[in-house]
């Protein structure tokens, strides 16, 4: 395994980090009263739009999972069309999970389906930025022993840290505290973002720790 590789993975998941930090201290200079708290659902759609940029970006700046197959103008066309499918199937399926584990099914529409998107933009939107709108692939990947790849650990590491942080963050709602962070989604969102960058962080040194005894297969 290759040192240039995974610092170009551990460059790659800093840049994303330090765009979810800007989501949080930028917006304040141009939007008076904005905070996380105060203002969630408009730092819900700024995070998930920046996080969804930058991650585009980053795919096609690194091309972490090129492959030498050349395609056409029209099958990119359609590619990109599944993949805009594939994510807005995945904000309803977010949706419906979240609401079938006690979200409010008709107050809090919006706030359920923001989150969604930001459950969406950290997990699947990655998938398919690395692996296309192909469904085998990502049950190869999130199989045992399924990485083929350092991006691929990644990409395990980082959606596991999202869902798990998202699920954690459920706990303090149901408590009687009165605090303003345990109105509904804030402390799962927030939950899920802490996931996400712990993940960022977390994968490149685990490779790293982890390199002699990682040997990936192409398959």
């Amino acid at each position: 395994m290759k040192e240039a590789e995974i610092r170009r993975l551990l460059a790659a998941n800093l840049l994303r980090v330090f765009a979810v930090i800007l989501t949080v201290v930028f917006p304040p200079f141009f939007w008076d009263g904005f905070t996380v708290l105060g203002t969630h659902l408009a730092w819900l759609c700024i995070c998930s739009g920046c996080v969804s940029t930058l991650n585009i970006i980053l795919y096609l700046v690194f091309k972490p999972n090129l492959t030498p197959k050349r395609s056409s103008f029209a099958q990119k066309i359609s590619r990109f069309l599944k993949c805009c499918i594939y994510f807005f199937m995945s904000c309803i399926l977010f949706h419906a999970i979240i609401v079938l584990y006690g979200a409010p099914l008709i107050e809090s529409v919006t706030e359920t389906f923001l989150f969604a998107v930001l459950l969406s933009t950290f997990t699947t939107l990655q998938c398919l930025c690395m692996l296309g709108p192909n469904i085998q692939a990502w049950i190869r990947v999130f199989s045992k022993n399924g990485a083929v790849s350092i991006w691929e650990s990644s990409l395990q590491i980082t959606t596991l840290g999202s869902i798990l942080g998202a699920w954690f963050g459920a706990f303090p709602i149901p408590l009687d505290w009165d605090r303003p962070w345990q109105v509904w989604p804030i402390s799962c969102s927030l939950g899920a973002t802490f996931g996400y960058v712990a993940g960022l962080i977390i994968a490149p040194l685990w490779i790293h720790w982890n390199r002699k005894q990682l040997t990936y297969k192409s398959r």
